[in-house]
């Protein structure tokens, strides 16, 4: 898969082993959050996106993140994520606070709603990995298979450029 290859066609385009590997890593991607994110619609009541803005917010604690912050890690427009933010808070997710650093500037953060919301999501989400995504794979690679996803990544939000 390494290997230097020269397409010359359409045909040798769409044979191209690295060509072929990357289509089905997006199309394995594209299909379970399909299979996934239907499920937290239907047994959550919230998006995969926002259950995605949960987390996050879970893992930042105390006293929340910016609206920059959020845009960042999901890789959203400000516009996009102030947007996504005041539909959580209107669906009583998600609080803004004053910012201790700026008097200017607004953090985000769990409601206990929200923080009600993203334990019960991830429950399901998590029974629903291990059905479409461990499963399938044999034991022996799983850990192998996870750590590789991370870098993979890792790398690719490093070579993102960052928001002003």
């Amino acid at each position: 898969m390494g290997e230097e290859a020269e397409i010359r066609t359409a045909k040798e385009a769409a044979d191209n082993d690295l060509i072929l590997a990357f289509g089905r890593l997006q199309g394995a991607a594209n299909r379970l959050e399909y299979v996934l994110g239907r499920a937290l619609e239907e047994e959550c009541g919230i998006s995969h996106l926002v259950f995605e803005v949960l987390l996050i917010l879970g893992r930042a604690g105390e006293p929340g993140l910016s609206m920059r912050a959020i845009a960042q890690e999901q890789v959203l427009t400000t516009g996009g994520a102030t947007r996504l933010v005041d539909r959580m808070e209107a669906a009583g997710l998600v609080t803004r606070a004053e910012s201790p650093e700026d008097r200017r500037g607004k953090l985000v953060r769990l409601t206990p709603q929200g923080e009600e919301t993203v334990v019960r999501a991830s429950l399901v989400h998590v029974e629903n990995i291990k059905r479409h995504l461990v499963e399938p794979l044999p034991a022996a690679d799983r850990e192998r298979f996870a750590e590789d996803l991370r870098i993979l990544s890792h790398t690719a939000r490093d070579v993102l450029p960052r928001l002003p």
